[in-house]
């Protein structure tokens, strides 16, 4: 896709993904905020959506004859690859016209259920933003299955890293992913330079990662350096475990976390991260502990690298941490290295769609390949990664000019943090509680695991 297509500065973009990444709701399991998920936008009362640029509300207006679709969207004013995505396709598909309707962002799906449920949607799209809010509406039944026209069209689901077969509900698929954040380790260059230590690869184990953290610790008075650093989120100790492929976080089994929990704890003890007590007791955000410059290496989602990057070009973070890179998260013995977590938002078509080819056709679009090298344009990480994807984002301005950095972008197998399940909130809950014994050591190992075991079979009714 040309970038002439896109109309986006890099400054403006930069600023605006900045406001959609790290944030503190969940998209089902880690306080991940879901892409764009930023300031609440109340639809206008008539006219433009509020927010809508002169040039966007011009573009909007159908002509005479043309077809219009309808998008449920949120967060207009504040989400850079909307309109971006609607200049590519309406470019591509003369006489059909996209309009954007913003249904607000804190309690979007609860709307958009509200709004597909009653008997006058009209809505051709539906923006699909949590795991949860996606399985209440296919429990409702008001999105149409798209597996006839993906077998169609032969749309390759491969693509998507197997997100696709974690969200297909009693062999259906009901939505396709075009936005991806999956988590990946941020480093400081300048601590490994100082300690004299080589910096981490794309392909740790979790023992080597462990040893790399221990080399570059300084536990002196004053002079503290972290090798490591665990936001207090539970999926930042848990999920390490379900990158194997072989367990689920929803299973009610939870022996699998404790080789996780055994190491970060002993680094805990020996300095090698800070308190998990003393962070929730002062709720130090990540971003904060990591622009203090003392973090050698740090696991959080893709949200944070436009956030990053727009606050060293301005100035809010000093040089400590101007010199970072990126690579792929550790991983266990014999999983294939890239195999990483991920929030993903995605794209529906209600039952009750007025127009559902056309509908689908957008979809096709923004989810593919083509919508996903605009998507990249705009600094956000699409759901497909391709070699233009890679290359566009890894090509901003401030991001690591380093190989190892734009390789970290390439993914193997992605898990969804939360996987689809009925009872994910409930389940989520028991976790949550779980973690934070273990992490304040109110219970043993041993005991947290027993305890979210015994909680969540009780939910699953085993």
């Amino acid at each position: 896709m040309k970038k002439r297509l896109l109309g986006l500065t890099l400054a403006c973009t930069m600023t605006a993904v900045s406001l959609a990444g790290c944030g503190g709701g969940s998209s089902g399991d880690t306080g991940a905020t879901t892409a764009g998920d930023t300031t609440t936008a109340a639809p206008a009362e008539s006219g433009a959506p509020e927010g809508t640029t002169a040039a966007q509300a011009e573009n909007a207006a159908p002509a005479s004859g043309d077809t219009v679709l309808k998008w449920a969207v949120w967060d207009i004013s504040s989400t850079v690859y909307y309109q971006p995505l609607i200049d590519a396709f309406q470019a591509a598909n003369p006489g059909v016209k996209i309009e954007m309707v913003d249904l607000g962002s804190a309690d979007y799906q609860t709307v958009l259920a509200t709004e597909l449920t009653g008997s006058g949607s009209d809505f051709d799209i539906a923006t699909i933003k949590d795991v949860p809010g996606y399985t209440t509406l296919v429990n409702k039944g008001v999105l149409e299955p798209l597996d006839d026209y993906i077998a169609k069209d032969g749309v390759d689901l491969s693509q998507y890293g197997g997100i696709t077969d974690q969200v297909t509900v009693d062999g259906k698929l009901y939505e396709l992913p075009f936005r991806s954040d999956f988590w990946v380790m941020f480093y400081n260059k300048d601590v490994f330079d100082n300690a004299g230590v080589s910096y981490p690869t794309n392909d740790m184990t979790f023992e080597q990662y462990d040893e790399l953290a221990r080399s570059v610790t300084n536990d002196t008075p004053g002079q503290e350096v972290y090798g490591a650093h665990y936001h207090t989120w539970r999926s930042a100790v848990q999920l390490f475990g379900i990158l194997d492929g072989k367990n689920s976080i929803v299973d009610g089994n939870y022996e699998f976390l404790k080789p996780y929990y055994e190491m970060i704890l002993a680094q805990q003890e020996d300095g090698v991260c800070q308190d998990y007590a003393t962070l929730k007791t002062s709720s130090l955000h990540y971003s904060g502990a990591f622009a203090q410059g003392n973090v050698a290496m740090m696991n959080m989602g893709s949200w944070f690298i436009p956030t990053l990057i727009e606050k060293i070009k301005t100035g809010e973070y000093g040089p400590e941490v101007a010199n970072w890179g990126l690579v792929k998260y550790p991983h266990a013995e014999g999983v294939e290295p890239g195999s990483t977590l991920a929030t993903i938002t995605c794209l529906s078509i209600p039952t009750s769609a007025p127009n559902k080819d056309l509908a689908w056709e957008f979809v096709k679009f923004v989810c593919g390949s083509e919508g996903a090298e605009v998507v990249a344009e705009t600094g956000t990480i699409p759901a497909i990664t391709t070699d233009a994807v890679v290359e566009a984002i890894s090509g901003m301005e401030g991001f690591p000019a380093d190989d190892a950095s734009a390789e970290a972008l390439r993914t193997a197998n992605t898990y969804l943090e939360m996987p689809v399940h009925p009872k994910s909130s409930e389940i989520e809950t028991v976790l949550n509680e779980g973690h934070d014994n273990i992490m304040t050591e109110g219970s043993s190992i041993d005991e947290g695991i027993a305890e979210m075991t015994e909680g969540v079979q009780a939910i699953l009714g085993n």
